[in-house]
Parts: C-alpha cells; sequence; structure tokens
C-alpha cells in the first residue's frame, strides 16, 4: 500500500472531511434550499464499521486529518460511536467536527469523551431575526451549545461565518467582539455558487478584503502566525490572542495548497468541492474489495483530483447542495 496521497499535481493530501448525513435540522438557504428534496436513503448512508474501514485505509495512505462534517452531523444517532471509531484509528492525529450546534448543548461531552478535540461552529448572526432570516432556526440553542462546548473542554471553538451583503455583513464587528470576549477564533467565509441556495446566495457575495480591511481600521490587524490545515489565512487582532480567519474560494482562491479530499454519506469520495469528479466506494465496499484494492482505486482517484475549482468561471455548474458534502 502506498504511504502518501499525492495527486497529478503535486499536492499531498492529508485531509479528509468525512459527511455522516447529508440531513440537517436548520435550513441555511446558502446551503440547503428549503425547496429541497433529493436526500439519500439512510440505507445508502456508510455504516460506522464501513466509516472506520475507508479511514483506516485512508489514514494507511498518509491522511492525519479527519473532520466529521453533515449535512449537521449531530443530527445522526451513531456520532459519538462513529467518532469513537475514527478516533482510535492509528496514524489519525486530528478529528474535529463541524456543526451548526443546535444540539450541541447535550453531546458535546460525549463527543469530546469520543476523541473530538475541537469544533467549527457556524454563527452567521447574533441577531434573533436575521439568524432566523438564515437559517429558518433559533439562535439561542446554537448559543447554549457553544456554552456546553466551553465546558466539555472542547479547545479551539472556530466560529464560522458566511459573509453576505445586505443580510449580515454589518455585524463583522459585532462577531468580532463576542469572538474576543469568549475566547474564540472567528473565521469569515466568501459565498461559493453549490446548489441553488448557493447561487441564490451569491448574489450577496463580499470580497473579504473588504472585509478585513474594516476590521483593520476597527481593531488593528497584522499576520498571525497561525497555520491552520484549511484554507483560511489569518490575521491576529492588536493586543489581543483573538486570531481572524479569511476564506476567499472566489476573490482569491487557494487550490494550489488544497490537501483535502471529501467523503459524502453515502460513500461517493468527492476529489473538489466545485467540480464533479468522484469515486463511488460504497458498492467496492459492500462487494468486498480488499483493502489494497480500495487503497488502489483511492489512490487513483486522487491522481485525477482537478486542479482547481470554477466557482468564477462556471458558477452554476454544481447542481448539489452545499450540505451533500459539509462544505
Amino acid at each position: 500500500m502506498a504511504r502518501r496521497l499525492v495527486d497529478g499535481f503535486g499536492r499531498a493530501i492529508s485531509y479528509l472531511r468525512v459527511s455522516v448525513t447529508d440531513r440537517c435540522d436548520l435550513r441555511c438557504f446558502y446551503c440547503l434550499a428549503p425547496s429541497y428534496r433529493g436526500f439519500e436513503s439512510r440505507d445508502h448512508w456508510l455504516q460506522p464499521d464501513e466509516l472506520e474501514r475507508v479511514v483506516r485505509i485512508f489514514a494507511g495512505l498518509g491522511v492525519r486529518h479527519v473532520r466529521l462534517t453533515g449535512g449537521e452531523p449531530l443530527v445522526r444517532r451513531e456520532l459519538p460511536d462513529i467518532a469513537r471509531r475514527l478516533g482510535a484509528v492509528r496514524g489519525i492525529e486530528d478529528l474535529s467536527l463541524s456543526t451548526n450546534g443546535t444540539r450541541l448543548e447535550h453531546l458535546a461531552g460525549m463527543l469530546c469523551a469520543a476523541g473530538v478535540r475541537r469544533i467549527n461552529l457556524s454563527l452567521d448572526s447574533l441577531k434573533e431575526d436575521t439568524f432566523r432570516r438564515i437559517t429558518g432556526g433559533e439562535l439561542a440553542p446554537v448559543l447554549r451549545g457553544l456554552e456546553a462546548a466551553d465546558v466539555a473542554g472542547l479547545d479551539p471553538v472556530k466560529i464560522n461565518c458566511v459573509v453576505m451583503r445586505g443580510i449580515n455583513d454589518g455585524e463583522v464587528e459585532s462577531l468580532t467582539e463576542f469572538c474576543l470576549r469568549r475566547g474564540y477564533t472567528l473565521r469569515f467565509i466568501e459565498t461559493m455558487p453549490v446548489g441553488a441556495g448557493g447561487r441564490e446566495a451569491n448574489a450577496h457575495f463580499v470580497d473579504l478584503h473588504e472585509v478585513r480591511e474594516r476590521l483593520d481600521r476597527r481593531f488593528g490587524l497584522s499576520p498571525a502566525a497561525l497555520r491552520g490545515s484549511g484554507p483560511a489565512s489569518y490575521w491576529q487582532v492588536a493586543g489581543t490572542e483573538l486570531v481572524v480567519g479569511f476564506i476567499t474560494p472566489q476573490s482569491r482562491h487557494f487550490c494550489a495548497t488544497c490537501n483535502r479530499v471529501r467523503l459524502a454519506a453515502e460513500g461517493t469520495l468527492h476529489l473538489c468541492l466545485g467540480q464533479e469528479d468522484k469515486v463511488a466506494l460504497r458498492p467496492l465496499l459492500r462487494a468486498g474489495l480488499s483493502d489494497a484494492d480500495l487503497a488502489e482505486v483511492i489512490g487513483q482517484a486522487v491522481l485525477h483530483k482537478p486542479e482547481r475549482h470554477e466557482f468564477v468561471d462556471r458558477p452554476g455548474q454544481i447542481l448539489r447542495p452545499m450540505s451533500a458534502l459539509g462544505g
């Protein structure tokens, strides 16, 4: 079995995002359009033992970071068991979770005990009405979930905010102050034209260079030493420990340093969020293919990972909703 996954452009793949469900208990319009009903059958979801096997194969190929995503991963009942299994895989050094936080109040301690050490939490507004407009849900459970994460010892907690003009772009300073008070890392994200909801949100696109300039004038920013495993560029707020990240898939794409692939809940390996290059692993898993043969399939697939997405040049080409892969 090869020891490293390297694509055709020389990028080493060390990061696997694992979607455990394509369902969600919110309907953030940029992610999951209200009219969408094309969810996978639960029978098609990979089972905990199958997920464990796939991650073990990826670990043998050099993957060291696994992130649990959805949809909303906390809606899957087996999530603590899945986290425990994946966190115990030899070679996996970092098990993290992306969540909307609505159920974190009840699950933070359990997930921490299962091996999850850090979380990214989506929080696009601190205003009740704006939060409801974006997500269709209520803000209070998310704030209680953040408190539960603090109590459980999940660290760091990263707050993710998709910035949209005329919707929540006026809150970037208040979100920064919130994270200053709470000790969270803050990351702003540009909209992406993925699925019908993403294309709707893209009408509200904000170049994050504009946001960074605003925050620099208000707080003072300087380049931070922090280098995460993802695409954010980080800046330090003067005189504080707060680090603010900017994820810019459209204005300044970061495809040349992409180190990740994505496993959908039904077992399809997607090689790029903004392209349709993929390979179905579930039929091979359930047909009894050996680990060595599966590793060969994965290695050949990664060799064909696209050079980059085409969000700017071909903004309407991705029809699947963002929830299908967890971003």
